[in-house]
């Protein structure tokens, strides 16, 4: 069981797994990523991650350098050799290696790379009590680009802003546009509560398409919860009844304070837990019967 990392087709163990110092992802971010979890070893939503990470390739003019079936064969094989009880699973594909100017059209032969680690779970308190978040106003590398959506590995503006938020004592930030709408956290997506109704962004403002996201989304509608993609602004967060965030290795994460406030009485909301379990649910009832799509 550990670490396995394969490149190009071939499977290493993490210490001499090795790409080129000239590849574009490393000098410039130039590359898109997919993350993934298992369940009972078997990975969550590989389809839907797939179709994504093609959506982001095209999105920034990255040539696929496999065809899907050999990139999910390596993903696969990749698994099997980690053999890890449950894993995290990283896909990065990278314009591939050139010289070092800026223009794209110099590189050739797109790399491939796909990290597997043992999962570390997340800590219980996290669901049982909650989370900070703090709003983080920052201008994102691909707003406003063709780019705009796609999962681009250049995530200094997100680490930045995630540092921001711990200085503040908060877990996670909360990405604001440059109209003050509240986007996305910078790992995640964000939903909140208001009467009953659960209301999130819309894709439309430029946010990542999460698979948590419309995972949620599709057991809200099962469990008769009425949902809304809208724009939200802070006021919306601050005077929410519940507030939550969500992605593919955290779940459905309970928020009890935006900035110095608390949602509502500080506590983790009945919906929030619903959804929470409705979404697990939904996960391993396609994960045990092996459906990766």
């Amino acid at each position: 069981m550990g670490t396995k990392v394969c490149i190009g087709g071939v499977v290493f163990d993490e210490t001499d797994a090795r790409v080129s110092v000239f590849d574009r992802g490393f000098l410039y971010g130039d590359s898109v990523f997919e993350v993934m979890r298992t369940y009972g070893g078997v990975p969550f939503a590989l389809g839907e991650h797939l179709d994504r990470l093609e959506r982001s390739c095209e999105r920034v003019l990255i040539a696929a350098p496999v065809s899907r079936a050999t990139l999910a064969s390596e993903i696969a094989a990749t698994l099997a050799a980690a053999d890890n009880e449950e894993s995290y699973v990283r896909i990065i594909v990278t314009r591939g290696s050139g010289p070092v100017i800026y223009d794209p059209t110099t590189a050739r032969d797109p790399q491939r790379v796909i990290i597997v680690l043992p999962l570390t779970p997340q800590p219980a308190e996290m669901y049982r009590d909650g989370v900070a978040v703090a709003l983080v106003r920052c201008a994102r590398p691909t707003e406003g680009s063709p780019a705009a959506g796609a999962k681009a590995s250049n995530y200094l503006v997100n680490l930045l802003a995630v540092h921001q938020a711990r200085q503040r004592g908060a877990y996670e930030a909360i990405l604001q546009g440059p109209g003050g709408e509240v986007l996305e956290g910078s790992t995640s997506n964000v939903f909140l509560v208001r009467e009953g109704a659960v209301r999130t962004p819309r894709i439309e403002a430029g946010i990542l398409e999460g698979i948590t996201r419309a995972t949620v989304i599709g057991v809200a509608h099962d469990e008769g919860i009425t949902l809304e993609e809208t724009a939200l602004f802070p006021h919306d967060l601050y005077e929410a009844d519940e507030v939550f965030i969500t992605s593919s290795l955290r779940e459905v994460v309970p928020v009890v304070r935006v900035d110095d406030r608390p949602v509502a009485d500080g506590r983790p909301g009945p919906i929030t837990r619903r959804l929470a379990d409705a979404y697990r649910r939904a996960v391993l009832a396609r994960t045990a019967r092996g459906s990766t799509d």
